[in-house]
């Protein structure tokens, strides 16, 4: 192994600026932020001259979406910020917070309902950068899917917005076809022609919207557009699902709240070194809900956050 120079406390001071230490060398891995997995073609060619500049040339994709540039030598990791600043490229994404959020493609999909760019954007810098100063009992992951096929694995992230279109079906113009488009086109099979009438069993429906527009006689002609919310996902060593709340918002300032109000649930009454779906594990999820469903936690909102709480946080990564 080669002589190390730099130290222990300078490692834990430059991997709060998104430097990973590359095992057994004084170089480091910068972790770059995209916001929501997209980045344009000149931050991309800015990427590559300084992996070639300050690095070993080499560039990694992380499962959440971010960029990092292996093999920069620790005297040269504030000329690699500088660098890539120019293409308003930063680096971070560690430590006991809000990590960076994880999208899918959206509407750009066949199937995607909600534009998921557009929303993780909004949650980038409503929660990552507007929170980014707040500790947190452990690392705290959002991930947004556009549509039911979870491509993203919001059910995995400690929150999960998966997007919805709930089908508006009118019973006067359904003539009962004996084949039914909507049933056929169905892929859950919770849409069923029942005594001569399409039947919609909405505890199996999944909102996936294919039925929508599908009707030859306009009894499904549009949906309302929602959103699914998850809490308390968690994958790695003691993997668990998330749970989805029982409401569906249809209103995306509302979820975008509910977001909030989870991340300052999750500071106030989380420990430290507990990850989020153990925190539910413990309080009960009935109890969680109840307090994502209403608005005391935004009131205290200032409370909370200047509270003397999780001053390490349990994040080794």
């Amino acid at each position: 192994m080669a002589n190390l120079t730099v130290s222990a406390a300078d490692e834990k001071r430059v991997k709060a600026l998104g430097f990973l230490r590359n095992r057994g060398t004084d170089n480091f891995s910068a972790r770059i932020i995209t916001v929501n997995g997209k980045i344009t073609a000149a931050q991309n060619k800015c990427i590559s001259e300084a992996a070639e500049l300050f690095g070993n040339g080499i560039v990694t994709f992380t499962t959440r979406l971010t960029v990092e540039v292996q093999g920069i030598h620790y005297d040269k990791n504030e000329e690699f910020r500088s660098y890539i600043a120019k293409e308003g490229l930063v680096t971070g994404g560690t430590g006991s917070k809000v990590r960076p959020v994880v999208s899918c493609k959206g509407t750009t999909c066949q199937y995607g309902l909600i534009d998921t760019f557009a929303m993780s954007e909004e949650i980038h810098e409503r929660f990552y950068n507007g929170y980014t100063d707040v500790r947190l009992p452990h690392k705290f992951k959002i991930a947004v899917g556009g549509c039911p096929n979870n491509c993203v694995k919001p059910d995995l992230n400690d929150l999960g917005v998966v997007g919805q279109l709930i089908p508006n079906f009118d019973e006067d113009f359904c003539n009962g076809c004996k084949k039914c488009p909507v049933e056929e086109i169905c892929p859950i099979d919770a849409a069923k022609v029942v005594d001569g009438v399409l039947n919609i069993n909405e505890d199996v429906c999944n909102n996936c919207g294919r039925c929508v527009g599908k009707c030859h006689f306009d009894s499904i002609e549009d949906g309302t557009v929602g959103y699914k919310i998850y809490i308390g996902g968690m994958w790695g060593k003691h993997p668990a699902r998330g749970i989805p709340l029982g409401k569906i918002f249809t209103d995306k300032d509302e979820a975008m709240d509910v977001i909030e109000k989870a991340i300052l649930l999750y500071r106030e009454q989380g420990k430290t070194g507990e990850r989020f779906a153990r925190t539910i594990e413990r309080l009960g999820f009935e109890k969680v809900e109840a307090q994502l469903l209403t608005n005391d936690l935004l009131d205290r909102k200032q409370e909370i956050l200047v509270a003397d709480l999780h001053v390490t946080g349990g994040a080794t990564c």
